[in-house]
């Protein structure tokens, strides 16, 4: 009888650890599971090698000499200043212009910082989206507009505010106040423009964004820029009546 009394106990002591077993058994399954799941988003959001950010390896960046790094980026530099001795033709082919309305001379310096400006911030979202690889190729018109509009908005409220402190404070004529209330906001679109365009062709010819897209959109901006500096500069007097 007391074999029996103490074998009821022991059987349901075994049954309880086994049920115990069994529920810890289900939770490493489940835990599995979620850690399996956790390396696949890990995986997804790591950046490629093609198309998925800049082409540019850190780890190998870490150990090149100077010289290497120096050597790797020359090129590209050389033939972006050579691009902007096209800035010295557009300020001879408008001397004019220039020599008749000096004032035009004192924001040149400020538009272009100011573009540089613009479209470094936009490369610098660009680039860090490739890596994350939240910005793909396919996201591309999407971005594209909106950085477009985004230019257009910053540069509308920049350009009415600079255009009133040149006016109102610093003296600087109507016309050219004007000038600079209109070629801020064109700036601005074309930077953004070009900050986020330029690096999508990177990638899709398998060129290193991180080395080519910012000298390049610098570049390109400064010289349209200033060539619509000085166009907007002609209509604005026209419309002043002014003769040039």
């Amino acid at each position: 009888m007391v074999k029996n009394s103490n074998s009821a106990p022991d059987a349901a002591v075994l049954t309880e650890l086994k049920d115990v077993i069994k529920r810890q058994a289900a939770e490493i399954v489940k835990l599995k599971k979620t850690v399996a799941a956790s390396n696949g988003k890990e995986a997804a959001v790591a950046p490629s090698s093609h198309h998925g950010g800049p082409a540019e390896d850190i780890s190998s960046y870490v150990h090149q000499t100077f010289l290497q790094v120096a050597m790797t980026r020359v090129g590209w530099l050389s033939i972006f200043l050579a691009s902007l001795s096209l800035t010295a033709l557009i300020v001879n082919g408008f001397e004019h212009t220039l020599s008749r309305q000096i004032e035009l001379a004192f924001f040149m310096p400020l538009l272009m910082g100011h573009g540089g400006n613009t479209g470094g911030q936009t490369v610098g979202t660009m680039l860090s989206g490739f890596s994350s690889g939240a910005i793909s190729l396919k996201d591309a018109p999407r971005i594209i507009i909106k950085e477009l509009c985004s230019g257009l908005t910053m540069g509308t409220f920049l350009g009415i505010g600079v255009a009133l402190i040149a006016h109102y404070v610093m003296g600087i004529s109507l016309q050219v106040s004007t000038v600079i209330m209109f070629a801020l906001p064109l700036m601005s679109a074309i930077a953004s423009t070009l900050g986020s365009t330029i690096p999508f062709l990177c990638l899709a010819v398998d060129l290193d964004p991180s080395v080519i897209a910012a000298p390049a959109m610098t570049s390109f901006v400064d010289v349209l820029g200033l060539f619509s500096y000085f166009v907007i500069a002609q209509q604005v007097f026209r419309i002043f009546g002014l003769e040039l």
